[in-house]
């Protein structure tokens, strides 16, 4: 009963692995017009016109000092 359990949990992570692989690009906004962003990208050419990306607004570290 393991070994089947084994098998079964190894296929799922295999299926899901191939399935979620994500672009990851690091992006600047230069402008926003309306509903309208442009950006400028590093390795900008990994993406294809249609692409459906999302864009998160990326966190602000905190200082910490004396």
């Amino acid at each position: 009963m393991k070994k089947v359990m084994t098998i079964v949990l190894a296929a799922a992570f295999a299926l899901s692995a191939t399935v979620v692989i994500a672009k990851s690009v690091k992006c600047v906004v230069d402008a926003v017009e309306g509903d309208k962003i442009t950006m400028t990208c590093k390795k900008a050419d990994k993406l294809e016109v249609g692409d459906k990306v999302k864009v998160k607004k990326a966190k602000k570290k905190a200082l910490e000092g004396c």
